[in-house]
């Protein structure tokens, strides 16, 4: 007997769907870094990445590790856009979202960690944020 074909939501854009709704108007927040990202950096760039994950219980549940840059004008801007990441993904624990019931959300860890494009240009301010999240297929009742 075969095994049943499980698929797990997209955990990226569940992360995404969740921030774009929460963080201010004006933060650019995708799964990428955005075309022209030194003119975006006064409202803030956040940029969610799956960093890897597995099956938790079999045809259940996934753990995810989402790698989350965070990118701003300034040092204190981007930890501040930063912890409100943090908090609005930590919030939607018990929710659903993005085609998916989130289970559980844990932070791993946040560093500091600037980006230079080159040589001549000076570090962008930026903390990289790891979170964890258990998430299920969202069914809807039909």
């Amino acid at each position: 007997m075969a095994l049943p074909a499980v698929t797990f939501p997209d955990s990226e854009q569940v992360a995404v769907t969740v921030l774009r709704a929460a963080l201010p108007t004006g933060t650019v927040v995708g799964t990428e870094w955005p075309d022209g990202l030194m003119t975006k950096l006064s409202a803030g760039v956040v940029s969610v990445t799956r960093g890897g994950g597995a099956s938790a219980q079999r045809f259940v549940t996934e753990d995810v590790t989402l790698d989350i840059d965070v990118l701003a004008a300034t040092k204190k801007q981007a930890h501040d856009l930063a912890q409100l990441v943090r908090a609005h993904l930590r919030a939607a624990e018990g929710t659903t979202a993005g085609g998916a019931q989130i289970y559980t959300v844990a932070d791993i860890s946040l560093i500091w960690l600037p980006h230079q494009p080159d040589a001549e240009t000076a570090p962008i301010p930026r903390y990289v944020l790891v979170m964890q999240m258990r998430l299920r297929a969202h069914r809807t009742s039909t």
